[in-house]
């Protein structure tokens, strides 16, 4: 071989040595940023600031098995999470119910992932049944600020709704049980408390069981869905398959059931096409 074959070969060598070292810069990894807000135990913030809740343990989950997207989280607020996401302040938000203001949005919606309701809850007193609950409107109400409720037929805006009941609204399902426990009737006669999040309040708490009414008609029930941004970095079926390795080994089914969480039914039947 000639020096100057020689030489051809090594440049050729070379170039294809830099061509795959130039690779990966030149596909990037996606980044996707995960609207979170307050909604426990589906999701929430912890003190050290990071996601927790199902939804932080699903995105530690998602992180693990795929390194080439980079899950980077914006906190918003039930309040806010329309705002923020018109302003392009994020892109994905998980378990989302398509009733929850979502309509006529430019957004990809998946098909359910997780369900659960909301029930009503009142303190028990000698005489007082679950006809109590029959008409919510006339007592004292308090409830979570942002949310959507069966009985304010999914309308957010306080002042509309401070208008039609006498509500109070926090930002602590915590909040709500002690001003119903406290026997307050001027302030709250009845909370809305997911179910998920009242389990987990009696699990730790179980002597509350005793002191509290709960309704055995829901308020809501709902589906939860994963809400991506149409022309965005993902869509919803992208989020799908991305979350398919979970369902997949089983993992995103024990994480659901570790946070008193449901999947909707046929969920896992449903997902082998994907």
């Amino acid at each position: 071989m000639s020096v100057m074959q020689k030489t051809t070969r090594t440049l050729a060598l070379l170039a294809i040595v830099l061509f795959t070292t130039w690779m990966p810069s030149a596909y990037p990894e996606t980044k996707v940023r995960i609207g979170i807000y307050h909604f426990p135990p589906v999701a929430g913030v912890g003190p050290d600031n990071q996601p927790t809740g199902l939804l932080g343990d699903l995105l530690r989950e998602l992180r693990k098995v795929h390194n080439d997207v980079s899950f980077q989280v914006f906190y918003t607020s039930p309040k806010r999470r329309y705002l923020d996401y018109e302003a392009g302040l994020y892109d994905v938000i998980f378990f989302q119910s398509a009733n929850w203001g979502w309509s006529g949005r430019d957004v990809t919606i998946s098909r359910p992932i997780l369900t659960d309701e909301e029930l009503y809850v009142a303190l028990k007193k000698p005489g007082r049944n679950l006809s109590f609950f029959d008409d919510i409107a006339s007592h004292a109400i308090v409830a979570m600020s942002g949310y959507h409720y069966g009985f304010a037929d999914l309308e957010v805006d306080s002042q509309k709704l401070q208008q039609k009941f006498n509500v109070e609204f926090s930002d602590s399902h915590n909040r709500n049980l002690q001003l119903i426990m406290a026997d307050r009737p001027s302030v709250a006669e009845v909370a809305v408390i997911s179910h998920s999040y009242l389990q987990m309040h009696l699990s730790k708490h179980p002597d509350d069981r005793s002191k509290l009414l709960i309704s055995d008609k829901p308020d809501q029930q709902y589906e939860l869905r994963i809400i991506a941004r149409k022309n965005g970095p993902v869509s919803a079926t992208d989020m799908m398959e991305l979350l398919a390795p979970l369902i997949h080994n089983g993992s995103y089914q024990k994480m659901v059931e570790d946070w008193g969480l449901h999947l909707p039914p046929e969920f896992l039947n449903g997902f082998q096409s994907l």
